[in-house]
């Protein structure tokens, strides 16, 4: 519908603005049935949960913001500099609504995914919510070795109607996660299910995502491709697939019309999750956002992003490095102490069915080689890793040794006990210490293996590559057990 132009009104309009108050109760009735399947021609647009509304109640001042044209970043009030990129001179006014071409333009919009109709609610005892729901078949499954390692993260499969944020360095392989992922989920149909999985993106064209399916072998017929920034557009157009699914790739190329600045903004980022966020609530359509993350490693946009969403996982991994960790952060309908682990191959994704071998080598027991080598067991999640801690001593060395997948604090305190309590002369050393594969050793359940790699590269001393250590290391020398990883060291063995 188009913004009707503002009119006095006047005792000859009474009954014209009786009229329309009838008709727009008529629509709000219509609207609450927005996220129900498509069954008729005049089935409500799923479009309107992203629209911009107008306010309820009497009619007041036009709201104005003032929007930086460097950053996007909006204000209430006019300053000479923008707050948030400390540009000068570049706000500028704008009226949310002004433009003809938005959907009854004001600055209302609906944040918030509960029916408007919050009179017509009443509570409801757990009974009665959970009567008649099988919670064992209420996720939607995740089949084969792929499957079962994300479901794992997910906290047993993916929920109806969450929001799920996937962030993760450029290049390390969202895309081709959720691409894998959408095959799968669109090949598992249950009775009566719709067998459409959306896959929405704003960085590549259809024969892009085409040529890349192509290459990773995937050929499920029920799998769309679509490729639009436009919110309002997506809804609109995925509303006759009516589908199991939907991916946007990614939240920081798409925007909403009713708002200003250009898509990535942290205004349109934040707005554009809100109304997926509605939208995944009220249609029980799980939602897969992909984020871009910034030089610090957090994902682009607002912190309040994190936040409205309902699970966010973070993809790790070094690009010269094969494999992938996929971590949960946050999720409210599982454990965040889980842990994905996949290799990356030329054919996608693959999930590492035993990831305690992954980072390490076969090595001759009997080879000097393996002289300042010795394996750590860490835990990260509940997942446990045997990890190749090396050292190298060399005496006489002017130079500082680096220090490689270890907090070079936590090496200086190991250093410094082995050469107080243990009695190594490391003064006139110079000590280097790696983390095979690239991985980071931050655990403290890591000291033992790292004492032991220097005391072997110092003593020239072969560790046997049967033998694995798990334990802290104390100022007094001490050693101090990790009872969080005993019970787990039958993985190892």
């Amino acid at each position: 519908m188009q913004e009707q132009p503002p009119y006095s009104p006047s005792s000859s309009d009474e009954d014209k603005s009786k009229g329309k108050g009838r008709a727009e109760g008529k629509k709000s009735v219509k609207e609450k049935g927005a996220g129900r399947s498509v069954g008729g021609k005049d089935e409500t647009r799923w479009s309107l949960v992203a629209a911009v509304r107008k306010a309820g109640g009497k009619l007041g001042k036009e709201r104005v913001t003032y929007v930086c044209s460097n950053c996007g970043e909006g204000s209430s009030q006019w300053w000479g500099m923008c707050r948030h990129c400390e540009a000068m001179g570049t706000l500028m006014k704008y009226v949310p609504g002004a433009d003809s071409t938005a959907s009854e333009g004001s600055h209302h919009a609906y944040r918030s995914w509960i029916p408007q109709k919050s009179k017509e609610m009443v509570p409801q005892s757990l009974q009665q919510v959970t009567k008649g729901v099988d919670q064992s078949g209420w996720r939607i499954p995740l089949s084969g070795s792929f499957g079962t390692e994300i479901a794992r993260v997910l906290g047993g499969g993916i929920v109806p109607g969450s929001l799920i944020l996937v962030g993760g360095d450029p290049g390390v392989g969202k895309s081709s996660l959720m691409l894998q992922l959408a095959s799968i989920v669109s090949e598992n149909i249950g009775v009566g299910e719709s067998s459409a999985v959306v896959y929405v993106s704003g960085e590549e064209s259809i024969e892009q995502i085409g040529n890349r399916a192509d290459r990773m072998s995937i050929k499920s017929r029920n799998l769309y491709l679509y490729s639009s920034t436009d919110i309002e557009d997506i809804l609109d157009k995925i509303q006759p697939l009516s589908p199991r699914a939907l991916i946007i790739d990614s939240i920081q190329t798409v925007y909403l019309r009713a708002f200003a600045g250009s898509a990535g903004n942290m205004t349109q980022v934040k707005e554009c999750t809100s109304a997926l966020l509605r939208f995944a609530k009220l249609t029980n359509i799980p939602v897969f956002l992909i984020g871009h993350v910034t030089k610090t490693g957090d994902i682009a946009g607002p912190r309040l992003l994190e936040h409205i969403v309902d699970v966010v996982l973070y993809m790790e991994g070094e690009r010269c490095l094969s494999h992938r960790l996929l971590r949960s952060v946050k999720n409210r309908f599982g454990s965040t102490d889980e842990l994905g682990v996949f290799e990356m191959s030329g054919y996608g994704l693959q999930a590492v069915l035993n990831p305690t071998e992954m980072f390490l080598t076969e090595h001759d027991s009997d080879s000097e080689i393996l002289a300042g080598l010795a394996v750590a067991v860490v835990l990260d999640g509940s997942r446990t890793f045997a990890i190749e801690v090396q050292a190298l001593c060399v005496s006489g060395s002017p130079r500082s040794g680096e220090v490689v997948g270890i907090p070079k604090n936590r090496a200086d305190v190991i250093i410094s006990v082995l050469m107080k309590q243990a009695g190594l002369k490391l003064q006139d050393n110079a000590v280097f210490l790696n983390v095979v594969s690239g991985f980071m050793l931050t655990e403290t359940a890591g000291d033992l293996a790292i004492a032991a790699s220097i005391c072997s590269s110092f003593l020239e001393y072969p560790i046997p590559n049967d033998i694995a250590f798990i334990g802290e290391v104390g100022l007094g020398g001490e050693l101090r057990t990790v009872s969080l990883h005993l019970h787990l060291l039958h993985a190892i063995t």
